[in-house]
């Protein structure tokens, strides 16, 4: 039986890194050709030297930096290649690089900021479930004998977690057996066209979910717009950039309208005017930046306030959740220890 590995990823932060390097040597005044074949030799990773020497050897044979970076779309997004080739068209790489640089930064600090606040909870959960397991593993099956001769009398609580005692120390094979088969049936389900569509659905129409991706996808479609925008990109070259940042289907809709509305010359603020998912606030600061012609930096003003919002709200939740996690634990542990305790309590009147 053949044996496979997974193969090694591109991460954001390598990405990062090679924005950050090759910005640095342009702005120094080394060419894109040389700037590449030095930059070759720096990274600790093989598959990214790999990957910048064929980026190297494609942009030396005459060809856009953008369509070589096209080529390895498992480090470079649609949207970032479609910003480079504006850039190019333009005469302005640098300082888009440089935009995008932070532009990644700015997503990799909001998702370690996502994860730090959800870790916790994360951890507490886990913790419960491991202590509950081992308990009903090891310790209940030590009192089973003693609690025999007051079977009738045990609580409801004892019989229960006795029960659940037997099951996982004597099915524990199906019992895993099971959960794997669980997790691989929603793993394909998820992967699929009609698992999808249902997560997506369930992004923008769960009461407290909704806001959170919405406040997600507007800050990551504004960024985008509001750097295109920013460095002379077209609103038509900076609209299909930014359809491929956010991957909701339905959000989708709402950037295709967008794009509609502005080919058909109505503008984009119309676009954001009519759709329920924009807040009236922001609304409002995309008609004024259209009037006044700082669209550019209004979008990108609103996404960073998204950013910080965004972080406040999960940091937030996290903090609320924490207790609540904390006195579940104490609710388990205490049923726990009352269904021990009761029925030795019961066996010692007995024997007095």
């Amino acid at each position: 039986m053949e044996i496979r590995f997974r193969a090694p990823r591109i991460t954001l932060q390598q990405r990062i890194t090679f924005t950050e390097r090759l910005v640095l040597l342009l702005e120094t005044g080394v060419s894109l050709f040389e700037a590449l074949k030095a930059m070759q030799h720096q990274p600790e990773s093989p598959l990214l030297a790999s990957i910048i020497e064929s980026i190297a050897d494609t942009v030396s044979e005459g060809k856009s930096f953008s369509f070589a970076l096209g080529k390895h779309p498992e480090m470079f997004s649609s949207t970032y290649v479609s910003l480079v080739g504006a850039a190019e068209e333009g005469g302005f790489l640098p300082q888009v690089l440089a935009q995008l640089h932070k532009m990644d930064e700015k997503n990799s600090q909001l998702s370690s900021n996502i994860k730090a606040a959800l870790s916790y909870p994360l951890f507490l959960i886990g913790f419960s479930v491991l202590v509950v397991g081992f308990v009903l593993v090891f310790i209940f099956p030590k009192f089973e004998a003693l609690f025999a001769s007051i079977r009738d009398q045990l609580p409801a609580t004892t019989l229960f977690l006795m029960a659940m005692s037997g099951l996982l120390r004597n099915h524990w094979l199906v019992l895993g057996v099971g959960c794997g088969a669980c997790t691989w049936a929603a793993h394909r389900w998820i992967s699929s066209v009609r698992g999808r569509l249902a997560l997506d659905r369930a992004k923008m129409r769960l009461p407290v979910i909704r806001d959170i991706y919405t406040q997600i996808y507007l800050s990551q479609t504004l960024s985008v717009l509001g750097l295109s925008l920013s460095s002379g990109v077209p609103i038509t070259v900076a609209l299909k950039a930014s359809q491929g940042v956010v991957r909701n289907v339905f959000f989708a809709g709402f950037l295709e309208d967008l794009k509609q509305h502005v080919n058909e010359g109505r503008g984009i603020a119309v676009g954001f005017n009519r759709s329920e998912l924009v807040p009236p606030l922001v609304q409002q600061m995309i008609t004024t930046g259209e009037q006044t012609g700082n669209l550019g930096m209004v979008m990108t003003r609103v996404a960073e306030f998204y950013e910080r919002e965004l972080t406040r709200r999960i940091t937030a939740m996290s903090k609320a959740i924490e207790p609540i996690m904390l006195i579940v634990m104490g609710i388990v542990v205490g049923l726990i220890v009352v269904s021990l305790i009761l029925p030795i309590f019961k066996l010692s009147r007995a024997i007095h």
